[in-house]
């Protein structure tokens, strides 16, 4: 009885969040501890157990969560707000890479999968289908973005690279849901990656794409445009009568 309880609290030890962060740490992760220690320590604390008042824990949060909120500026935040925009961030790909490196050994938690900025290959139809399912309520279907609540909104997605949709999706940073490998596979996030960046360079072979915000906005300018030309056209015909 003894020997089991000594070997599970061994266990317990070896697999803690305290055994991780007195881990010796790697030569990335050391590199990201000198830029955290210069520019994150302030808000998020010595061991990035957070501050009150200023900033949240960073143990768990894993590196997929740093990389996002660097790489697009909203992180070292100036001052606390409703939302954080997107702005020029101040660390390079590297940099940014070596902070998340260094909070996924201090505490662990979820990592973008793929090397580099771009994806594997995904199926650019599928992802419609799982974009309009997941991501168009706040999105809007043609990735522009659009207002919530309480001075809260979701971000265009045009700037995003491959990698900071994967971290966003992996992570939820503010406002947007975590979708999690069981709630939509790696493969699945792919697919939702490809059909993002294909708007970007997707032509309107209809014509006037009215910013594809779908059914409703091509309904309105429908109406309109055919009231102006019955109104029109019953002034030509009461003029020739």
């Amino acid at each position: 009885m003894l020997a089991a309880l000594v070997l599970a609290g061994g266990i317990y030890t070896l697999i803690s969040p305290g055994a991780q962060a007195n881990a010796p740490l790697s030569a990335a992760a050391q590199e990201g501890k000198a830029l955290f220690d210069t520019s994150c320590i302030t808000c998020h604390g010595n061991n990035g157990q957070g501050v009150e008042g200023r900033g949240p824990s960073l143990i768990g949060v894993g590196a997929a969560a740093v990389e996002f909120q660097v790489e697009t500026g909203r992180m070292p935040a100036a001052r606390q707000e409703a939302q954080i925009d997107r702005k020029p961030s101040i660390f390079n790909d590297d940099q940014a890479r070596q902070l998340g490196q260094y909070i996924q050994e201090l505490g662990g938690g979820p990592q973008v999968p793929f090397q580099g900025h771009a994806a594997p290959e995904g199926d650019i139809a599928e992802g419609g289908k799982l974009f309009r399912v997941n991501c168009s309520s706040c999105h809007a279907f043609s990735g522009g973005g659009g207002a919530l609540s309480s001075g809260k909104f979701a971000p265009p997605l045009d700037p995003a690279t491959d990698r900071q949709l994967y971290a966003a999706m992996l992570s939820g940073p503010q406002n947007m849901p975590v979708f999690g490998d069981n709630q939509l596979t790696p493969e699945q996030k792919y697919d939702i990656i490809a059909y993002v960046q294909n708007m970007k360079t997707d032509v309107d072979p209809g014509g006037w794409g009215l910013g594809r915000f779908g059914p409703v906005t091509e309904g309105l300018a429908i109406f309109l445009f055919g009231m102006v030309a019955l109104a029109f056209s019953a002034l030509w015909i009461a003029g020739k009568s």
